[in-house]
C-alpha cells in the first residue's frame, strides 16, 4: 500500500490524534501560504525602494492586482472544488473517481491558463486603466502584466494542481511545491530588477520563471510513484459528470478570490477619486499585509480539509465536529494575535513596503481603521472552509457572496457619503464594517446547517 510521507497508509486521515495530525497538517500548508505569498510581496518590496521611481512603480503594480487575483481565482475554482470532492471519494474508498476528478482538473486547468493569457496580452491596458491606473503608474503597470501574462499556465497548474497534493495528506510536498519557486523569486528578483536594471520588468519575470520551477515539482509529483492519485491519460478527457460538481463546490473559493479583484477595482477607483495616487499606493500596502492574515486562515483551512472532508466521506461525524473545533481555535487565536501586532506596529508593517515618508506616515493611518475588524476573521475563515471540505457548495457561494458583494462594494461607495469629514478614510473603514457583519451572519448560518449536514449527509 502507497504511503503518505510519514509511511502511514491514507487510513491516517481517519485514525491518528487530531491534536498531533492537524498540526502535521497545518503548519506545512500554512508555511506553504506564507510563502506563496512571497510572490507579490517580495516582489513589491523590492519595487517600492526601487531609486526614484519606487513609490509611482508600486502603485503601477498595485493596479495589476485585480488581475493577478482573477488567475489565482480560477486556479482555485478548480483546485479547491476537485481536491475536497477528491478527499471524500478516497474516503469513501473510490480511488477511481478520486482519480478522474484530478484528470479532469488538470485538463481543464491548462484550458482556462490559454484562455486567461489571450485575454490578458489583449486588453490589459484596458483593464488596467479601468482598475485605478492613472497616467504616472500605466506604464509600470503595463510592463509587469504583459510578462506575467505569458506564465498564466505556470500559476494556474502550481496553485490548483497542488490542492490535489495536501488533499491527500501530503502538506510537506505541498509546502515544497511553493517553496521552491519562492527561494527563487528571491533570488531572481534583485538581479533582475537591479543587476539587468529591468525595474517592474524584471519583478515579473523573476515571478513567472519561479512558478514555472514550482509547477515542473507538481505536475511531476502527481504523475509519480509517492502520490496516492494519479495524473493518467484515460482520465484527461473532460466529463461533465465529473468536474461540475467540483466547479460548483469551487464557485465559493472563486467567488471569494475573483471578488478580490472586483474589490480592488472599487477601492483604487473610489480611492483615486478621494485621495489620488497616494492613497492607491496605500491600498497597495493595505491588501498587502491584509495577506498576512488571508493566507495563513487558508493554510489552516487547507491542513483540515483533509481530515474533515475523509471522515466526513467515511461517516465519522465526531471526528468532523472535532476537527472543526481545533481548526476554529486555531484560526482564532492567528486572527486575534495579528491584529494586536497591526494595532501596536502599523508603522513597522508599512515600512516594510515602502521608504517614502510621506507614503509610510499616510499608510500607518489607513491600516489601523483598514485591519480594525480582522481580530474575528478566524471565524469566517474556519467556517467557510469547513463548509468547503464537507462538499457544501450552497453555503460556500452564500457566506462568500454576502461578505463581498452584499456588504463590502455598497459600504465602500456608502461611507464616503456618510463619513463626509474624511472620505479617505470612510473608503478605508468600508472594510472593518462589512467583516464585523459578514462574521456575524456566517457563524450564525454556520451554526444550523452544520448540524444538519452532520445529520444527514448528502449522497456523493
Amino acid at each position: 500500500m502507497k504511503q503518505n510521507e510519514s509511511g502511514e497508509d491514507k487510513e491516517f486521515l481517519r485514525t491518528a490524534p487530531l491534536g498531533r495530525l492537524l498540526p502535521k497538517l497545518a503548519l506545512p500548508t500554512v508555511a506553504a501560504q506564507l510563502i506563496n505569498m512571497l510572490y507579490n510581496i517580495v516582489d513589491r518590496i523590492y519595487i517600492g525602494h526601487i531609486p526614484d521611481i519606487g513609490a509611482t512603480a508600486l502603485t503601477g503594480v498595485g493596479v495589476c492586482m485585480p488581475l493577478i487575483m482573477i488567475v489565482s481565482a480560477f486556479a482555485a475554482l478548480v483546485g479547491y472544488g476537485g481536491a475536497p470532492r477528491a478527499s471524500i471519494f478516497m474516503g469513501k474508498h473510490n480511488p477511481e473517481t478520486a482519480e478522474k476528478i484530478l484528470g479532469n482538473g488538470f485538463m481543464l486547468q491548462i484550458l482556462i491558463s490559454l484562455v486567461l493569457t489571450a485575454t490578458l496580452l489583449v486588453g490589459n491596458r484596458s483593464f488596467l486603466m479601468a482598475f485605478g491606473a492613472s497616467e504616472n503608474t500605466i506604464g509600470y503597470a503595463v510592463d509587469y502584466m504583459n510578462i506575467y501574462a505569458i506564465g498564466t499556465i505556470f500559476v494556474e497548474l502550481t496553485l490548483g494542481m497542488n490542492a490535489f497534493i495536501t488533499a491527500q495528506g501530503f502538506a510537506k510536498t505541498g509546502m515544497l511545491s511553493v517553496l521552491i519557486g519562492a527561494v527563487a523569486n528571491i533570488i531572481l528578483d534583485p538581479i533582475f530588477i537591479f543587476g539587468f536594471h529591468m525595474d517592474v520588468r524584471g519583478a515579473a519575470l523573476a515571478t513567472i520563471l519561479s512558478q514555472a520551477l514550482s509547477c515542473i515539482w507538481v505536475v511531476s509529483f502527481l504523475c509519480g510513484k509517492k502520490t496516492f492519485l494519479k495524473i493518467r491519460r484515460k482520465n484527461l478527457r473532460i466529463s461533465p459528470r465529473v468536474i461540475l460538481p467540483c466547479l460548483a463546490l469551487g464557485v465559493a473559493t472563486f467567488i471569494m478570490q475573483a471578488s478580490e479583484s472586483v474589490i480592488s477595482v472599487c477601492f483604487n477607483s473610489s480611492l483615486q477619486n478621494y485621495g489620488g495616487d497616494i492613497a492607491v499606493g496605500a491600498m497597495t500596502i493595505l491588501t498587502s499585509v491584509m495577506q498576512f492574515a488571508m493566507l495563513p486562515l487558508q493554510g489552516l483551512g487547507q491542513g483540515a480539509q483533509p481530515i474533515i472532508s475523509y471522515s466526513y466521506g467515511a461517516g465519522d461525524f465526531g471526528r468532523v465536529r472535532a476537527a472543526f473545533k481545533l481548526l476554529l481555535k486555531a484560526s482564532l487565536s492567528y486572527s486575534v494575535l495579528l491584529w494586536v501586532l497591526v494595532m501596536a506596529f502599523p508603522g513597522g508593517f508599512a515600512a516594510m513596503f515602502t521608504s517614502d515618508a510621506q507614503l509610510m506616515a499616510y499608510t500607518r493611518t489607513a491600516l489601523r481603521i483598514y485591519m480594525g475588524s480582522m481580530f474575528l476573521f478566524g471565524i469566517q475563515m474556519a467556517c467557510q472552509m469547513t463548509f468547503n471540505a464537507l462538499g457544501r457548495a450552497a453555503e460556500s457561494i452564500v457566506v462568500a457572496v454576502m461578505r463581498k458583494f452584499v456588504l463590502l462594494i455598497p459600504l465602500i461607495y456608502l461611507m464616503p457619503r456618510i463619513l463626509r469629514s474624511n472620505q479617505t478614510m470612510a473608503v478605508y473603514m468600508a472594510e472593518p464594517i462589512a467583516d464585523l457583519l459578514a462574521v456575524t451572519f456566517t457563524a450564525i448560518l454556520f451554526s444550523i446547517q452544520f448540524r444538519k449536514a452532520l445529520r444527514k449527509p448528502e449522497a456523493r
